[in-house]
C-alpha cells in the first residue's frame, strides 16, 4: 500500500482486559510504524483505564474517521458514548457491557464496509454479556458473518508455524461430528489455502485431520474418515491443492508445529484450539498468571478483513494492569499484512 492502512480496533468488553490491551498495543511505536490505528468504543472507558493504570497516553475522542490524528501517545477513539462508568465494574457480566461491546463490533464492521478503515481487529467479548444485551450470537465470527451477509466462512488461528482452520467451531461435540461433511471440508480447505497466500506463507501444503482416534483405523473406530474426509482430500487434490490426510490428530499437530504443513484443517473447535493454545499461551505457575498470550484469530471468507486476539476477557485480571498485549499486537500486524495483500490483489486485478 502506498499509505499505511487504517486499522479499526474494537475495545472488547469494557469490563474485561480489552481496553487495557488495546491501549498497550497502541502505545507500541512499531504498530504506528506499520499502520494508522483507530479504536472503536467508549472514550470514557479509555480515559478511565489510562488513569487507573497510570499509562502515558491521552484520548482524542472523535465521531468521524477523518478527525483522527494517528499520533503515538494520543489514542484516537471513535466514541460511541455508551458506557456508564458509575455502573461499570471490572470482571462482571452485564447487559450494559455486552451492549457496548456489540455496538463497537457493529460500528467497526460498518466502517470497513464503507471503506473508511482498511481492516478490523477485535478485542475480547463476553458471550454471556452479549446475549444478556439481546444479541444472540455464539461469538465474533457469527456476528461478522451475519452483519456482512457471509455464508461461507471459517475460523483460522495463526501463531508461528501453526495455522489451523476449523470445519466447525461453536457447536456441541455431537453436532460437530455431524458437521464433518465432504463439502464443508473442501470449503475450509480452499479458505485455508487462500488464507495462507494472503498471510505471505510460502508453504501451501495442508494437513487434514481425522475425526476419530487413529483417523478411524480403517473403520474400527468410526467411518467418517472413509465416508467424508478421504473423499474431500481426493477431490481437493483433483482441484490442485497440496493436501495430505486424513492424518491422526495426535501426530498431525506435532508435525505442523515444526512447519511441515503450512496449515491444517481441524474437524472441530477443541481439536484445533488445544494444540494451538499449547503453542501460544505461556502460563507462569509461580505467579499464577500468563506470561504471554499469543495467537491470532482470523475470520476467512468475509468481504472485509477481521483479525482478533485468540483469548478471552480474562475477567480475573481486568483492571489490574498485568494483561499482556502480545496477542493484540500480533492481531494488528496480521491485519496489516492482510490489508496489504488485498491492496496488491486489487492493483493487479
Amino acid at each position: 500500500m502506498s499509505q499505511k492502512p487504517i486499522i479499526g480496533v474494537t475495545m472488547g468488553d469494557p469490563a474485561s482486559i480489552g481496553p487495557e490491551i488495546a491501549v498497550k498495543a497502541l502505545l507500541d511505536k512499531n504498530i504506528h510504524a506499520i499502520c494508522k490505528p483507530l479504536i472503536v468504543g467508549d472514550a470514557g472507558v479509555f480515559r478511565h483505564i489510562i488513569q487507573k493504570l497510570n499509562l502515558d497516553a491521552k484520548v482524542n475522542a472523535i465521531h468521524d474517521v477523518k478527525d483522527a490524528k494517528f499520533q503515538l501517545g494520543l489514542l484516537d477513539v471513535y466514541d460511541l458514548q455508551n458506557v456508564d462508568l458509575e455502573q461499570l465494574k471490572f470482571g462482571e457480566i452485564s447487559a450494559m457491557a455486552g451492549e457496548a461491546s456489540f455496538r463497537a463490533v457493529e460500528k467497526v464492521i460498518q466502517l470497513a464496509l464503507a471503506k473508511e478503515v482498511d481492516a478490523t481487529v477485535t478485542g475480547p467479548i463476553n458471550k454471556k454479556s452479549i446475549n444478556e444485551a439481546g444479541h444472540h450470537f455464539a461469538g465474533h465470527t457469527e456476528i461478522y458473518a451475519t452483519l456482512t451477509g457471509t455464508n461461507k466462512y471459517a475460523m483460522l488461528l495463526a501463531e508461528d508455524n501453526l495455522r489451523v482452520i476449523h470445519v466447525s467451531t461453536h457447536v456441541s461435540l455431537r453436532q460437530a461430528c455431524d458437521n464433518v461433511k465432504k463439502a464443508r471440508i473442501l470449503e475450509v480447505t480452499e479458505l485455508l489455502h487462500n488464507g495462507l497466500k494472503s498471510l505471505g506463507v510460502k508453504n501451501l501444503k495442508i494437513g487434514i485431520a481425522g475425526l476419530n482416534p487413529h483417523a478411524g483405523d480403517s473403520g474400527l473406530f468410526g467411518t467418517e474418515e472413509a465416508d467424508e474426509i478421504l473423499p474431500a482430500v481426493e477431490e481437493a487434490r483433483r482441484l490442485g491443492y497440496d493436501v495430505e490426510g486424513p492424518v491422526p490428530a495426535d501426530t498431525l499437530f506435532s508435525k505442523a508445529a515444526t512447519g511441515y504443513y503450512g496449515g491444517v484443517v481441524a474437524m472441530y473447535h477443541d481439536q484445533g484450539h488445544i494444540p494451538f493454545k499449547l503453542t501460544g499461551f505461556k502460563w507462569n505457575a509461580e505467579k499464577q498468571q500468563m506470561d504471554s498470550v499469543k495467537g491470532v484469530n482470523i475470520t476467512m471468507g468475509l468481504p472485509i478483513i477481521r483479525t482478533s486476539v485468540d483469548h478471552g476477557t480474562a475477567f480475573e485480571i481486568a483492571g489490574k494492569g498485568v494483561a499482556s498485549p502480545d496477542a493484540m499486537i500480533l492481531a494488528i500486524e496480521n491485519a496489516v499484512q492482510l490489508a496489504q495483500y488485498r491492496s496488491v490483489e486489487k492493483e493487479t486485478a
